[in-house]
């Protein structure tokens, strides 16, 4: 796919059972949250935004939980314009899991000033089982020069506002989440045609 194609790749990582897929579908799927877990290899969903006053396609890359594919990993990090790395609330080990993926995206892209990244700790519903403080998610924020919000995927706490505080990280165009706007016919049915891409 040609460098200057409208597809804006966002690739979220994190360990298994964080909910990763949760977040992401979602987002794309408005109002589907699954109780159970299905582990991922890797999906790919596609959400059309529009951009400097033009329609380009969000590309979100819900990648596996375990590293049995350090190469699918190396392919996504070297493809990606943005990352979300997750962890859940609930899971000191799963905050700890992101410090080498983050230490791969340092490697694969060198500057990560310049890149878009969203630490987010998700399940931000289940307080009672709380292992990671807010405090210590906002400081290893700070640690790695990137944004953080605490999430649920299944309240549909901040889901809407982590893509979108995503998008405002980018620096090099103006990218927003005009999905909700009204829109014109052509407009809708542009969507219309590239809703049938949408990958399961």
């Amino acid at each position: 796919m040609p460098e200057q194609s409208n597809d804006y790749r966002v690739v979220v990582f994190g360990a298994g059972s964080v909910g990763k897929s949760s977040l992401v579908l979602r987002f794309v799927k408005k109002g589907t949250f699954r109780e159970s877990y299905i582990p991922t290899i890797e999906d790919t969903y596609r959400q059309v935004i529009s951009c400097d006053k033009s329609i380009c396609t969000l590309q979100i890359t819900d990648t596996t939980g375990s590293h049995q594919f350090p190469a699918m990993q190396h392919l996504s990090i070297s493809k990606g314009h943005a990352f979300i790395l997750v962890y859940s609330i609930t899971s000191q080990q799963s905050l700890e899991e992101l410090k080498p993926i983050y230490e791969q995206i340092c490697q694969i892209k060198g500057d990560v000033g310049s890149i878009p990244i969203m630490l987010v700790g998700n399940k931000n519903d289940e307080n009672q089982n709380q292992e990671v403080d807010s405090s210590e998610g906002e400081a290893t924020a700070k640690k790695w020069k990137c944004a953080f919000m605490e999430t649920s995927a299944k309240l549909n706490h901040n889901v809407k506002e982590l893509f979108q505080e995503l998008l405002n990280l980018e620096k090099r165009r103006t990218v927003s989440l005009q999905i909700d706007g009204k829109k014109s016919k052509q407009q809708k049915r542009k969507e219309k045609l590239k809703d049938k891409c949408v990958m399961m």
